[in-house]
Order: C-alpha cells, then structure tokens, then sequence
C-alpha cells in the first residue's frame, strides 16, 4: 500500500523546478543568449527538415543524419500537437512538459513508503547543468518513458515492459532498463509490444530500419573516450583530421578504425560483465532494477564511440530513480554523474571550439568529464555487485581426527 509523508511539501521543488526552467527556456528561445554554438539549430533545421519529410509517410532515407530508431519519428512529429505554435517553439514546450511529467514522477516515488525526495532534488539540479541543450534534443522526451518505467516496474509490471519497448524504439538505450528484472512477464510484454510497433513501423512507412546502416557508419566523435587518443595524438603528429561527418564532429584519418573497434569491444566487454552479474545476483529488492538500468546505461554511454551532452539527460534521469529509494547505494556515482555534467556544459557548448581544436583547454575538460563518468560506472559496477552478489565463503577445513589431534609432537 502506498503511503504519503504529509509534512513534504513540494512547493520548494516546485519554485527551484520553475525558476530554473525559466531560465532554459529563455535561452533556447534567444531572449538570452547562451556562450557558444547555438544549440537550437538541430530542432529548427534539422528536426523541422525531417517533420516535413516525416510528414509524407516516409522516413528521411536520403540523410545520413538520421540515426534513430522509427519511433523517434513520433518525437519529431510532436510539435504538429500545438499547431497554433511554430514548429521549434512547440518542441521547446513539449520538451519542458516532459521534463515537468519527469518531475511529477519522482515526486510522487519519493512520497511512497521507503521513498526519498533525492531523487526529484537530484533532477531538478541536474537538468539545468546541462544549459538549453536540454531542451533542443528529444531525449528528455525519452528519460520521461524511461523515469515512468522504472518507476511502474514494481506495480505494473507489464506496463513497465510496454513502455520499455516504447522506449528502446525511441532511442535504444532504454532497452537495457528491464536487466535487473527476473520476472517473465516485463520481459514478455517488451517483445510483443516492441515486435508489434517494429511491424507496425515497417508496413506503413518506408525505410523504418535504414538508421542501422547509418550507424554502422560512424567513427571516433571528438568527446568520446577514444577520441582522447587522437586529441593527444594530433600533438604528437597524427596525420588525422577533425570533420563534420554523420552529423557529428568526427576524427577520420589513420587508426580511427582501430580505436572504434577497441570501443565496440568495450562495450562487448561492458554487456559481458553485466551477464556474469545477472548470473551471480542473488539478493533483489525494489530498487535493484533501477541500480542496474543505471549502472547498465552508465558502462554503455563511456564504451560509446559518441558521447553527447544530451547522454547525460538520460543518466540524470536514472540517477534521480534510484535515489527516490532511500535504500539505494547510488549516491556516489549519482554525484559523479551531476559533476560531469556541469563540466559537460562547458565542454558543450560554452567551450566546443577548444575541444575541436584539441587545445589544453579542451583536452583537460574532456579529461575531467570522461574521467567523471569512467569512476561513476565503476562505482555503481562495485555497488550493484556488493549489493546484490552474495561473498563466497571459503570452504571448511577437514575436521583432524582425534588421533591426529591426540598425536604427540616429535622432537
């Protein structure tokens, strides 16, 4: 049965949520302006380019910038929602009410019996962290479907399952969230509610799987953990160049190849650790599923060869599930995670020109944001294990006969 503290108010979350997403949203729409490259031109260019293709009954065959699964396609068409609105000007709002509905979320999980208001706290602070990007990319959208199915898992178990299907066809990630969850039915609910969008998808519109092609495609981006080699390997004369390529400012040049490779075996490496502790947990409690969609998504985004500001949404979101449990061990690499995101800020956008240049301006905060995120995956790794793998004890000794215990003691 759920229960309520009824001395938690949450009008302080209320103000703090407020006044903060005030201040994004007259960022993104450019009553201030915000240092760096403006961030809003993927919804005004390249989102808008795509709803008018989307719009036709196909998707957008002929760019290689698409690179998502076919249910982005409902985000991109979302603004149609509020025709009374320009096409960025509704994205915007939309995107804010998916942050909001985020809140409402958690909110309500921090009231429940075992709950905690961390969570909600840990994404109202977080998401401003990240400046207006926040809100020029649909991942809030996708985070809002991940939050409501970690948050659904323990009471409707297969509504959890549908929404994680929803939300591996709208950005894949969210595919990882049910790792932690032994029961079949999640499980069930996801393939038969993802097989069925995914048919669904194929028949009506053209092209619906052609983002895995695109995908393949792309090489070392210049924020990702590989892409530290080459910044410091254009010091030491790599022959490399730094190209907008696939959407994405890439390296291309000698030994890329190596490096993305090296990546895709980490991530290989990253999905076998995570078998070998789905094989050893023993011990799961309410909150084990969302440690693991975290620690999960976590190994997953630093293997990334791409590591985009807008990743970080999706950890701050998972970060803020599982500290609305007061059980949960996350506390450090949630830390890390807000940490690494008030750098990601200044590496993207306020800096971006540094760390394209790989200068030692743009080296250093790539250091420290790749660095943040590396110890915030092996801590949650070290506390989801601790937590939920029982220690081996070592075996008994034989037990010594009485002889033996009686034998004299020869001199």
């Amino acid at each position: 049965m759920e229960t309520t503290n009824p001395r938690r108010s949450p009008a302080p979350l209320l103000a703090a949520w407020a006044a903060t997403r005030l201040v994004l949203l007259l960022f993104v729409f450019k009553v201030y302006v915000f240092p760096g490259p403006d961030v809003t031109g993927d919804v005004s260019v390249i989102y808008r380019g795509w709803y008018d293709v989307l719009r036709t009954g196909t998707f957008p065959l002929a760019d290689v910038t698409w690179q998502y699964p076919p249910a982005a396609a409902l985000a991109v068409l979302s603004p149609a929602l509020l025709p009374f609105l320009g096409y960025a000007t509704a994205f915007f709002v939309l995107a804010c009410l998916a942050d909001l509905a985020v809140l409402a979320l958690l909110t309500r999980a921090g009231r429940r019996s075992g709950g905690t208001p961390r969570g909600a706290w840990v994404w109202v602070a977080g998401v401003p962290l990240l400046g207006p990007t926040v809100y020029a990319r649909y991942d809030v959208m996708v985070t809002a479907v991940a939050v409501a199915a970690l948050l659904a898992a323990a009471r409707h178990p297969r509504v959890a399952g549908a929404l994680v299907a929803l939300g591996a066809l709208l950005k894949v990630w969210p595919a990882l969230l049910l790792l932690g969850d032994r029961r079949r039915g999640p499980w069930a609910c996801a393939a038969v509610t993802g097989a069925a969008l995914a048919a669904l998808f194929a028949l009506a519109m053209p092209g619906a799987f052609a983002f895995l092609a695109f995908q393949r495609d792309r090489g070392t981006e210049v924020e990702s953990l590989g892409g530290l080699v080459f910044h410091v390997a254009r010091h030491a004369g790599w022959e490399g160049e730094v190209r907008l390529h696939y959407g994405s400012v890439e390296f291309l040049g000698p030994y890329v190849g190596v490096v993305s490779t090296a990546a895709l075996a980490l991530t290989a490496a990253a999905f076998g650790w995570l078998l070998l502790w789905r094989l050893r947990a023993r011990r799961f409690t309410v909150h084990t599923l969302a440690d693991a969609a975290f620690t999960a998504v976590l190994m997953f985004t630093v293997t990334s060869r791409v590591i985009s500001p807008q990743y970080l949404v999706w950890l701050i979101g998972l970060a803020a599930v599982c500290l609305s449990f007061r059980a949960s061990r996350m506390r450090l690499p949630a830390g890390l995670v807000l940490a690494a995101s008030a750098v990601t800020v200044l590496e993207f956008p306020v800096w971006f020109a540094h760390v394209v240049a790989g200068d030692p301006l743009g080296i250093a905060l790539l250091f420290v944001r790749n660095g943040l995120l590396v110890a915030a995956a092996l801590t949650a790794a070290r506390a989801l294990w601790r937590r939920t793998v029982p220690r081996r004890t070592p075996a008994p000794l034989p037990v010594q006969t009485a002889r033996a215990r009686q034998a004299p003691v020869s001199s």
